[in-house]
C-alpha cells in the first residue's frame, strides 16, 4: 500500500475510535536528509505511527511533541548540523541536515484539513496542492497553520486573511502543480514576511505491465511493495493469469486490436511491455507511443525494438519515452534481479535523475530545491534564506 494511503485509511480508522490523531510533515529541509520535503506521519493518541520522516531518529521524540499540544499547529527544528547537539539529543541523526516538521492536530470538521485533500487525490486519481505558512516575522497577523488548498479540479479554499498574500500563493500553487514540483516559497509583506511549503499531491503511480508470464510476476511484486497501483493486461486471455497475478488492482484478459478500449492512459502512466510477442508488442506500443505516458519500457533487443519503431514511423518526441533495452545495467540475470533493473530505472526516469553509483556524485542526493521569495507590498529586496539561491519578483 502507497504511504499516503496507509496514512489517510489509518487516519479514518482512528477517527471511527473517537481517537486524536496528529500529522507531521517535513516543510523544508537544508542538506542531507533521510526524507525530504513533503514526508509525511500520522500519530495516532496511543503512539502508533504510519509512515516515517527519518531513519527512526526522531519518531518518538514528535510524538513526545504530541502531549504537548495545546493550539492546533506546532513547528519542530531538528539540526544535525551541529554535531554537540545531535549528540546531545541522543538521536545521532548523522545526515548532517536540518529538518523543519510542522505537527499539526487533526480536526476532522476542518475542510482545510490536509488528509481531507490527500484522500481526494488519492480516490480521483489526481494531483491537488497544499500551500501552508509555517513561519511568520515581523507584526503580520497570520498563525502557522494557515493554508490554502488547491483541489484536483483548480478549485482554491483558504483560511488566510490577507488578499494580496493569496493572489500570490495562488499564482504559485498553480504553478507548482502544473510542474509537478513542491517548493519553499518566501513572501515579503510591508509588516514582515511569511514562509509557505508548497506541497504537490502526487496520487500513486500507475504501472501497466503488458505481458502476464512468470517474469512479469517480480516486475508486479516489487511495483506494488513501493505502492504503483498495478495493471497486468494479458493478450492471451488466460484465465490463470487471475490467480497469478492477485496482487495487481486489475487484471486485464483481451486481445491486442481492442486494448485501446479498456486503457486509460494519462501523464501519471507508466507501462512496461514485454509479452514476448511481436505482433502484441507492435499494436501495444502502437496504441501507447501518442499518449501521454511517462515512461514505455518494452522487454527485447535493440534490433527488435528497432524493427518495431521503423513500422510505426514514430516522432523524435515519442521515441524520447521508449526504454528499450529495459531496465539498468546492474548485470541482472534472474526474472528477480531484471525485474529490479526495471523498477529502478522507472524510478530514475521519473525523478529526472541519471542513475548511477551515490559514492561517485559530488552533490548530495537529494539536490535542494531554490526557495522563491516574493514581495508583496514592499519594494525592499529579500536576503537570502539558508544560503540558497533565490529570485526576487517586485509588485
Amino acid at each position: 500500500m502507497h504511504e499516503l494511503e496507509a496514512i489517510v485509511l489509518a487516519n479514518k480508522k482512528s477517527w471511527q475510535k473517537g481517537e486524536t490523531t496528529f500529522l507531521a510533515t517535513i516543510v523544508n529541509t537544508v542538506g542531507s536528509t533521510y526524507r525530504q520535503k513533503g514526508a509525511k506521519m500520522l500519530i495516532q493518541e496511543t503512539g502508533k505511527m504510519v509512515g516515517t520522516l527519518s531513519g527512526g531518529c526522531v519518531e518518538n521524540d514528535i510524538f513526545q511533541y504530541t502531549q504537548q499540544i495545546i493550539r492546533e499547529s506546532l513547528v519542530i527544528e531538528y539540526d544535525a548540523t551541529k554535531a554537540e547537539e545531535d549528540l546531545s539529543w541522543g538521536f545521532g541523526l548523522g545526515c548532517n541536515g536540518r529538518v523543519i516538521i510542522l505537527l499539526e492536530k487533526l480536526n476532522q470538521a476542518n475542510t482545510l484539513s490536509p488528509l481531507n485533500l490527500v484522500s481526494q487525490c488519492l480516490n480521483k486519481n489526481k494531483t491537488g496542492a497544499i500551500s501552508t505558512i509555517f513561519s511568520v516575522t515581523g507584526t503580520i497577523d497570520l498563525k502557522i497553520g494557515s493554508r490554502l488548498i488547491l483541489y484536483p479540479n483548480d478549485r482554491t479554499e483558504t483560511d488566510i486573511q490577507d488578499s494580496d498574500l493569496v493572489e500570490a500563493i495562488v499564482h504559485d500553487t498553480m504553478r507548482a502543480k502544473q510542474e509537478q514540483k513542491s517548493t519553499v516559497n518566501q513572501y515579503r509583506l510591508t509588516s514582515g514576511s511569511v514562509n509557505v511549503f508548497i506541497d504537490v499531491i502526487h496520487p500513486p503511480r500507475s504501472l501497466i505491465v503488458f505481458g502476464a508470464g512468470r517474469d512479469a510476476l517480480p516486475v508486479v511484486t516489487l511495483a506494488k511493495a513501493i505502492g504503483w497501483q498495478l495493471t497486468v493486461v494479458d493478450c492471451r486471455a488466460l484465465q490463470e493469469s487471475y490467480q497469478r497475478f492477485a496482487i495487481a488492482d486489475k487484471v486485464i484478459l483481451t486481445r491486442r486490436d481492442i486494448i485501446n478500449q479498456q486503457l486509460a492512459v494519462d501523464e501519471n502512466t507508466v507501462a512496461v511491455v514485454m509479452t514476448h510477442n511481436y505482433l502484441d508488442d507492435l499494436e501495444i506500443i502502437k496504441y501507447l507511443l501518442p499518449t501521454q505516458i511517462s515512461y514505455l519500457g518494452v522487454m527485447g533487443s535493440k534490433n527488435r525494438i528497432a524493427n518495431i519503431i521503423k513500422q510505426l514511423h514514430s516522432t523524435p518526441a515519442q521515441l524520447e519515452k521508449v526504454y528499450s533495452p529495459i531496465g539498468l545495467d546492474i548485470g541482472a540475470g534472474t526474472p528477480a534481479e531484471i525485474a529490479t533493473a526495471i523498477i529502478a530505472e522507472i524510478q530514475a526516469v521519473l525523478a529526472k535523475h541519471n542513475a548511477g553509483f551515490s559514492k561517485y556524485r559530488c552533490q548530495p542526493l537529494h539536490v535542494k530545491e531554490t526557495i522563491q521569495h516574493k514581495l508583496i507590498n514592499s519594494s525592499d529586496k529579500v536576503n537570502l534564506f539558508e544560503h540558497q539561491s533565490s529570485t526576487s519578483v517586485g509588485t
